[in-house]
């Protein structure tokens, strides 16, 4: 079990990673990268959906708001690392993401106690101080508002999941139904015609493999996770991302990125419940 839940952060991790490499080489334009790995994850949710006996439910009544969602998540993640390291990119996502689900906890009505809100805003501080430019040069603002965009997308998305009867169908059919809107962009030519082999198999690995069985892994060991656990080991992600980035990508992380991640993190780890009192 432990081994199955640290293997599937590496997987969220590993996304920052391959979509990294796979733009900012040039091997593949963002649009080109976000619909390729799109399809490639419908290839592999949809047929295990099937073979698990569930029926997509493609009609369900607000499935545009998955669908939506995850169609900013994916583009925004795209094109934001264009300019932003690996590392970078999973601390804005994973803090802004954390502060769209709190927010809009507070928009439904949900009870947040004290902790979560200091919480909440002692992460907002950190990525503030992240993202704040220093010395004349800083995080690029262009590649932080794709990625609050794909943060608000995948906030939005995950509070939408909590409805789905049946996640791994659900997630096939948003999935499925995503896919094209991230072709539209290359349909009006938009996204550019990089498609160089290499960022045609990033792609394919980040949506067949880290994305689609990675997601399918996370739902499957969900049931088995306590609330408040769950919610704990997601602040692995964008320590992972900053240490593979600068192991493998040559990514070296400044200390004001350290101590700003930490605030981040420690605002998040803040914020989470003491007890796991419900299971996802």
């Amino acid at each position: 079990m432990p081994f199955l839940v640290a293997l599937t952060m590496i997987a969220f991790a590993a996304n920052s990673l391959l979509t990294r490499w796979a733009v900012e080489s040039g091997a593949i334009s963002p649009v080109g990268f976000a619909a390729i790995r799109v399809a490639a994850a419908a290839a592999i949710l949809v047929p295990l959906a099937w073979l698990r006996g569930y029926h997509l439910p493609l009609t369900q009544r607000y499935r545009w708001i998955g669908v939506l969602s995850l169609a900013a998540y994916m583009i925004g993640f795209s094109l934001a690392y264009r300019t932003l390291d690996a590392g970078v990119g999973a601390l804005v996502l994973f803090g802004v993401v954390q502060i769209a689900i709190f927010a809009g906890a507070a928009l439904i009505g949900a009870p947040l106690g004290m902790r979560q809100m200091l919480g909440a805003v002692v992460a907002f501080g950190g990525l503030l101080w992240v993202l704040w430019p220093a010395g004349g040069a800083g995080v690029s603002l262009a590649g932080a508002a794709a990625m609050i965009v794909a943060g608000l997308g995948w906030g939005v998305y995950t509070l939408a999941g909590r409805a789905e009867a049946q996640p791994l169908a659900g997630t096939a059919a948003n999935f499925l139904l995503a896919l094209p809107l991230c072709l539209l962009p290359l349909a009006l030519g938009l996204g550019g015609a990089s498609l160089a082999p290499l960022g045609i198999v990033l792609a394919v690995i980040s949506g067949a493999v880290t994305s689609g069985l990675g997601y399918a892994l996370w739902y499957a060991l969900l049931p088995r996770l306590a609330a408040s656990t769950a919610a704990t080991v997601q602040l692995s992600v964008p320590v992972i991302a900053l240490i593979a980035g600068a192991a493998l990508l040559g990514e070296v992380p400044g200390l004001r990125l350290l101590l700003g991640a930490s605030v981040v993190l420690g605002g998040i780890a803040l914020g989470l419940p003491r007890q796991a009192r419900q299971r996802p």
